[in-house]
């Protein structure tokens, strides 16, 4: 099947769907299949459901004139996002790292968007499916587009780019996350610089924090590359003016008060910032942008509950991210400080000792109170009583159950699997 005839069937229809409980009229079916499921047999349900057209990949489900016959729907699915990507020619942002992916992301757009039409990567659908959804949502309409781009494993970020086939790029950061996968830190640096080698092999331009000795190292010589710096001349130049809890920065002498919390989030906002203005985005419309930027989905977000301030990032956690949380977090000047902390997932052989290094930092701060949930920070060891471990989420419950916190700052970060945000309700 030619790609170019189901690029035309898709642009009959109004929008991609995989899922037959999101299936709404004139659909574009693709039956992809899992583990535990098989697109093919809910073809039918997406017709009857109003999809258009469905894509399936075993010949018993090519029932209709509606269905059309594949060797691979997934690679059908990635194959008509890389023929709509040079069907539109838009210009696309790729950015990845191990930190600090969606903020920026979503800052990114924020301020592009003040000037321009912008399609970006929804939530964190950044990986093998999620990138290929965010081109073929990308229209004639869409000026610039932004794809988010994951990976736990090496060559991921590599064939991602050539799905994407991105102008320009920016890598958040190198750190300790998703060590299981890529084998240690040195093959997260090497997973996500296949960004970085994408776009210089094809001569495309780099944003860059001239900050982080190791990236500006990796792009030494190559001239492509547009970055910002606090201190370096050579780089655009933006100041950090506070960071307790909310982060502000002056670039341009103009001064941008963020509804971001934590030093880490400094740099997120600054490449927002050099993007921006590389597309001539005027510095005022960038502050604007980003003023109206407020943080969601337990992302670093501030939520009062009763007479608590609870600083929320139950999204994920890695050892890079949990070190500057807490970094953070020691700096506050609020009275009162409470951690309350969840495993980190994917560390492979060096699970027990990251999570036993955070318990190690955290007798260095000045808190209240530590409490470490989970399998893995339950093996920690720790002389300090201030510092309490349960092994479940369950264990966990019937401390609230029986204590109450007042006038307390608490800070909860933890991976996704442990959904530390249900912590809110016990409050």
């Amino acid at each position: 099947m030619k790609i170019n005839y189901i690029h035309s069937l898709f642009l009959d229809c109004n929008s991609i769907s995989t899922d037959t409980r999101k299936v709404s009229q004139n659909n574009l079916f693709f039956a992809l299949k899992g583990d535990n499921f098989n697109g093919n047999k809910f073809a039918k349900m997406a017709l009857e459901k109003g999809a258009k057209y469905a894509i399936v990949d075993e010949a018993e489900y090519n029932t209709s004139s509606q269905t059309i016959l594949v060797d691979d729907s997934l690679a059908t699915l990635q194959a008509l996002a890389t023929y709509h990507r040079n069907y539109l020619n838009t210009p696309i942002i790729a950015l990845t790292g191990s930190n600090g992916k969606t903020t920026t992301k979503e800052l990114i757009n924020a301020t592009l968007s003040q000037k321009y039409n912008t399609t970006a990567t929804v939530g964190n659908l950044n990986n093998h499916i999620g990138v290929p959804l965010t081109i073929l949502s990308m229209t004639k309409e869409t000026e610039i587009g932004i794809v988010e781009m994951g990976a736990n494993h090496l060559k991921e970020i590599e064939f991602l780019c050539e799905i994407a086939k991105p102008d320009f790029g920016y890598i958040t950061n190198f750190g300790k996350a998703h060590l299981e996968g890529f084998g240690g830190i040195e093959g997260v640096i090497k997973g996500k610089s296949e960004l970085y080698k994408f776009l210089m092999d094809n001569d495309k331009h780099i944003f860059l924090n001239a900050d982080d000795n190791l990236q500006k190292e990796k792009l030494n010589a190559y001239t492509k590359k547009i970055g910002f710096s606090k201190t370096d001349e050579n780089y655009y130049n933006i100041i950090s003016t506070n960071a307790n809890p909310f982060v502000s920065l002056k670039a341009d002498n103009v001064v941008i008060n963020s509804n971001l919390i934590g030093e880490y989030n400094f740099t997120n906002i600054c490449a927002a910032v050099i993007i921006a203005k590389h597309f001539n985005v005027d510095i005022n419309s960038i502050k604007k942008g980003i003023e109206n930027y407020v943080p969601t989905n337990n992302r670093s977000q501030i939520i009062t509950k009763s007479t608590n301030k609870i600083i929320l990032d139950a999204y994920n956690a890695n050892p890079s991210s949990m070190k500057a949380a807490l970094s953070n977090f020691e700096n506050l000047s609020d009275s009162s400080k409470i951690v309350i902390l969840g495993d980190m997932f994917e560390l492979g052989s060096s699970s027990e000792e990251e999570h036993q290094e955070i318990s190690n930092l955290i007798e260095k701060l000045n808190i209240q109170q530590a409490i470490l949930v989970g399998e893995h920070f339950y093996k920690s060891t720790s002389n300090l009583d201030y510092i309490k471990r349960y092994e479940s989420f369950e264990d966990l419950k019937e401390v609230f159950d029986s204590n109450s916190y007042k006038n307390a700052t608490i800070l909860i970060k933890g991976s996704r699997g442990m959904a530390l945000e249900r912590i809110l309700d016990l409050l």
